[in-house]
């Protein structure tokens, strides 16, 4: 007689259950990954701006013709390329010329709402 192989019915109910446990595990995490998305795109942008204000204070220290005068955390958004970011608001705030401040930025393309900070730097 010739020996039969293969799986059990016992094995392979181990097997769906096993895959049904990680599947439990493993989908709220990539549930919430558009949160951490959106968390980390205000980021970039925060970090793009705190670069453009840096540019602009070394160019228009360098020349003050260059660059854009920046004494409010809004005026920031004219040193960065592109111009403002539709859906990205920066909480008003002042800034004197040489000095820096940290500035909110928010982004209300997403619910709920995420911020992040940046430095900007004051230039006549």
């Amino acid at each position: 007689m010739k020996q039969q192989r293969g799986f059990t019915l016992i094995e392979l109910v181990m097997v769906i259950v096993i895959l049904g446990i990680l599947a439990a595990v493993a989908i709220p995490r990539f549930i919430n990954l558009q949160a951490d998305a959106a968390q980390a795109a205000t980021e970039g942008v925060a970090g793009g701006l705190s670069s453009a204000s840096a540019v602009n204070f070394a160019a228009r220290s360098a020349r003050a013709t260059n660059g854009a005068q920046i004494l409010d955390c809004n005026q920031v958004w004219g040193a960065m390329q592109g111009g403002q970011i539709p859906g990205y608001n920066i909480t008003a705030a002042a800034v004197t010329a040489g000095n820096t401040v940290t500035c909110t930025l928010t982004n209300t393309n997403v619910t709920p709402n995420t911020t992040a900070s940046f430095t900007a730097i004051g230039i006549n």
